[in-house]
């Protein structure tokens, strides 16, 4: 056993009575059938209390950090516990690629997908959604594989931990690819309102940094094999930059239009840069695309609030998938994003203001950060949500894998 005190962030403590590390796949089964209540953790990177539990912890990065490459499938399998950056490398040398990562390559990937959090691109979906199977310890100890061409897989990629504890992912590869990436500075935010669908599609993966004050910067990652996007407004970057304004930028992915390859562009961040414990806070909502442009105006109207309590703020795209709890179900999306100041006090207010404005538009809250809307209103916005509380009645009688966030959203009958 080992302790696992806080969350990366270090806002949540976790308060399980016992961790578990095991160093193998016989060891996981045997501590998860003989538990009566257990919840898995990865990177610990979530700013909410998805995986906190008064019962036990199991750590899975003592187990077997494996990679299957499937060429003739186009898929790789990893241990789900592994980061991005373990193994992007890797499968770029062997010529294949994923054709989205998160901003920070640090994350793991069954956290990652579990989620549903995601990169940036219209023509991009959630990281979860390249997954087409998962293997499985369930409330028994048994293993199980679920596969794309299982029934109800779509409930069970995005699963907030709720179904069993994920040991390998499965997930869609394409041929290996260059990428590049430029940004543009001092961007009016006057100039992105009437334009933010152009602007979040005017690259393969593009991303809106600003503190909503006046104005913004656009980083503007392209594929070398396609054309350079063309959109110019504000002024070109001289030098790299960090996406908050004055940090030092050498742990920030090369810009300038260097070609590099596509792990080592499509994150803000160098994978070799390991993060220490970040001071902030992070809340993001993911808003219908035809709803975008009233939720960039609802939180202008806020700026000088939200201004003084945020490192930065991040919109991007995501298109729609069919993961029953993924936040861009069933719609083409726009995602709000606030990594605030370690400061929950000076935070809650001004959160609480920009959820009053966004949440009667649809938002819905990413299930790894902060948020204060009430579990009901959260999970009524999703339509599958009766069909997952179903799932769970199937692979966990007992409700082993429940905890009080999923209590919450889904209270035991």
């Amino acid at each position: 056993m080992s302790t696992t005190a806080t969350n990366w962030a270090g806002n949540v403590t976790f308060a399980a009575a016992r961790t578990h590390r095991p160093d193998s796949l016989d060891e996981l089964r045997r501590i998860v059938a003989h538990t009566g209540h257990i919840r898995a953790i990865g990177t610990a990177h979530s700013f909410s209390q998805v995986a906190d539990t008064t019962h036990d912890l199991v750590r899975l990065d003592g187990l077997p950090r494996t990679v299957e490459i499937d060429a003739a499938n186009s898929t790789v399998t990893v241990a789900a516990s592994m980061r991005y950056a373990d193994f992007t490398g890797l499968l770029d040398r062997s010529g294949h690629a994923l054709a989205n990562l998160a901003s920070l390559p640090h994350i793991s990937v069954a956290g990652s997908c579990a989620t549903g959090t995601h990169g940036s691109g219209p023509t991009h979906r959630s990281l979860a959604a390249a997954v087409t199977a998962l293997r499985l310890v369930t409330a028994d100890g048994d293993t199980v594989v679920l596969r794309r061409d299982t029934p109800d897989f779509a409930g069970t990629v995005v699963a907030l931990g709720a179904l069993g504890v994920v040991t390998h992912v499965t997930l869609d590869v394409e041929p290996a690819y260059e990428m590049a990436q430029r940004v543009r500075l001092d961007v009016p935010l006057d100039d992105l309102a009437g334009s933010l669908d152009d602007v979040l599609g005017a690259a393969y993966s593009v991303s809106v940094f600003t503190d909503w004050r006046d104005a913004a910067a656009v980083w503007l990652k392209y594929r070398t094999d396609q054309p350079r996007p063309t959109w110019a407004c504000g002024r070109p970057a001289p030098h790299d930059v960090h996406p908050v304004p004055g940090a030092a930028p050498e742990f920030c992915s090369e810009q300038l239009d260097v070609p590099g390859r596509w792990y080592e562009r499509l994150p803000h961040f160098r994978p070799e840069f390991t993060p220490s414990a970040g001071d902030e806070l992070q809340s993001e909502f993911y808003l219908a695309r035809a709803d975008a442009a009233a939720a960039f105006a609802a939180i202008r109207e806020i700026g000088d609030l939200v201004a003084p309590v945020v490192h930065i703020a991040e919109i991007r795209a995501v298109r729609a998938d069919d993961l029953w709890l993924s936040p861009a179900y069933g719609r083409d999306s726009v995602t709000f994003h606030f990594t605030w100041i370690a400061d929950a006090a000076a935070v809650a207010p001004v959160l609480a203001a920009a959820e009053e404005r966004l949440m009667p538009l649809g938002a819905r809250p990413h299930w790894g950060k902060l948020t204060t809307a009430a579990p009901a209103d959260i999970i009524g916005r999703y339509e599958r949500a009766d069909d997952f509380a179903r799932l769970m009645s199937t692979y966990d009688r007992t409700g082993k894998f429940r905890n009080p966030f999923v209590d919450n959203l889904f209270p035991a009958s």
